[in-house]
């Protein structure tokens, strides 16, 4: 996959996986990276499927309409290119948080659906139910970041209700932060997420 990694500067910090919205590109969050772990090594990797020639992370049949193959197929993708990544570039595979917007963070979601293990935590800015229907791994004690809109057009208040449940309900540690900014990421929803990193990820 075609991505960016920027080494941090604390060994020890978790190494953030940054996961671009539709139409984005690896760059997207690197600022939303440096703000929420200052010290942490960057690993931002560019969707490869485009749709209109817009990048995403895996296909969808229409809007909030996932293919769900596709999905699979992206996220094992995803899943394998970690296990590279850590190995090239010499960080601990145990030692990573997703960091995904909208697309992104669906992605990151079917990686925490499908791959116990797989992160360490994760901060979801307005994401959607990756999947129905499947039976989630243990999750216990991992730490997780939603940034919801309660008016968001795109994932509803019940959308993102559902997910903490399915979430929570593997053990999952679920913290949601409701914004009125529709389907945006917005300053203050960066910095509520950036507080809770530091709870429960410094110090």
């Amino acid at each position: 996959m075609k991505h960016i990694f920027e080494q941090g500067s604390d060994q020890n910090a978790p190494v953030l996986l940054l996961l671009h919205g539709t139409g984005g590109t690896e760059r997207d969050l690197l600022p939303l990276g440096r703000l929420l772990s200052p010290g942490s090594s960057l690993l931002s990797p560019r969707g490869s499927v485009l749709e209109n020639g817009m990048p995403r992370f895996f296909r969808r049949l229409a809007e909030g309409v996932f293919d769900i193959p596709d999905l699979l197929e992206r996220t094992e993708e995803l899943h394998t290119f970690l296990d590279e990544a850590a190995a090239e570039y010499g960080f601990d595979r145990s030692n990573i948080v997703a960091v995904g917007y909208s697309n992104g963070a669906n992605i990151a979601g079917s990686l925490m659906f499908q791959y116990q293990g797989s992160l360490k935590g994760a901060v979801l800015h307005h994401p959607m139910v990756p999947l129905r229907g499947t039976t989630l791994p243990d999750l216990s004690g991992i730490p997780v970041f939603i940034g919801a809109g309660e008016n968001d057009p795109i994932c509803s208040l019940a959308e993102s209700n559902e997910l903490n449940e399915l979430l929570t309900g593997a053990g999952a540690e679920v913290e949601i932060h409701w914004e009125r900014a529709g389907h945006s990421l917005t300053e203050s929803e960066a910095k509520a997420a950036a507080g809770w990193f530091k709870r429960h990820f410094e110090g």
